[in-house]
């Protein structure tokens, strides 16, 4: 659903997954300040908007993901997971119980699959799945609604709005009034997410996936709520061994014109390398995300093999590359990420 405000002069379209939204207006790293300091709005209209409603709604999604949510207060936000019978990630929800409903916001084209999964494991609770994508949008604020004019000039949301900490799910039709604030683009979240060290669905995730390998066993997952599918997975890692795979923070050479493309190969750089130096270089990770960041410079997010040293220059796509730890090597048998590790958005 192409978002109206790609209309406005000097939008320019993401790439997909994101096409229907803007990736900038013209003003990359102005974008960015704007939106680090609470003055700008992102249109993020293209996720999907799944409602679920009915008295058995928080037990009913306590039982299928993995976060603890039949004790969820109204109007508090959370993050769970809908994982396969093997533990991998196949839906990251964002969202909130209004009191009479739960609201979530999902990646791009996935809320359709949600749903009807969803509709499968009813049976005869009293609960009832809509996809609304059609009546709502995603946009994004640094900072709740509430904050001071002072500090963010900004329209009172319209009547509807559902707040879901920094997102707000506005009514469609009001989408184009935008609050009021300036507009950031896409390109702009995604360089202040990557720079937090946030994953996203299908970026630094793939089908084999596991909560622990890129920081989701910190922020949606509960580690001693009742059963759910998938969670054998997580509860044997998290006692027992240690993930495959790690999520890493890249600071990119920034004598380098472009980024890493999602997908691009991470290897270890020709002197961290052994045996003979003409063979090709071995694939240790993949790169999930990478943007120019308005103090950073160029980052990137990407999962490599927990195996890989913590301290080995790396090559993205034959860009160089330093590491910084999100999920460190030892993660797994109850050693939990260091909170220090983590950057914040703003």
């Amino acid at each position: 659903m192409r978002s109206p405000l790609l209309e406005i002069p000097g939008a320019v379209a993401a790439e997909a997954p994101d096409q229907d939204v803007a990736a900038h207006y013209g003003d990359l790293y102005g974008e960015q300040r704007a939106l680090a300091a609470g003055r700008a709005m992102v249109d993020r209209s293209n996720r999907g908007v799944v409602r679920v409603s009915g008295p058995d709604r928080l037990k009913w999604l306590n039982d299928l993901t993995s976060q603890k949510l039949d004790t969820l207060p109204p109007g508090v936000p959370a993050q769970t997971l809908l994982l396969d019978p093997q533990g991998r990630v196949e839906h990251h929800l964002t969202l909130v119980d209004d009191g009479e409903a739960v609201w979530a916001h999902v990646e791009p084209g996935t809320a359709a699959d949600l749903v009807a999964f969803l509709e499968k494991m009813r049976f005869m609770l009293r609960v009832e799945v809509a996809d609304v994508t059609a009546d709502y949008a995603v946009v994004s604020v640094p900072g709740p609604v509430a904050v001071s004019e002072e500090t963010t000039p900004r329209a009172r949301p319209p009547e509807g709005t559902i707040e879901i900490g920094e997102d707000l799910l506005l009514p469609r039709s009001e989408l184009a009034a935008h609050l009021g604030l300036p507009l950031a683009g896409l390109w702009a979240y995604e360089a202040l997410r990557i720079a937090a060290h946030r994953p996203r669905l299908g970026f630094e995730t793939d089908d084999k996936t596991i909560p622990h390998e890129v920081g989701w066993i910190e922020t949606a997952v509960h580690l001693s709520k009742g059963c759910y599918r998938g969670q054998e997975t997580v509860a044997r890692v998290h006692n027992l061994g240690h993930p495959p795979r790690r999520l890493v923070f890249l600071h990119l050479d920034g004598s380098v014109d472009t980024l890493p493309p999602h997908g691009t190969p991470v290897t270890l750089s020709r002197d961290f390398r052994a045996g003979d130096e003409g063979s090709a270089p071995e694939q240790v990770g993949f790169v999930g995300s990478s943007a120019r960041h308005y103090e950073l410079g160029p980052i990137a997010l990407a999962l490599v093999k927990r195996t890989v040293p913590v301290d080995a220059p790396l090559l993205a796509g034959g860009v160089a590359a330093t590491q910084e730890v999100i999920v460190p090597p030892d993660a797994g048998r109850n050693v939990k990420i260091d909170p220090a590790l983590r950057r914040r958005l703003r």
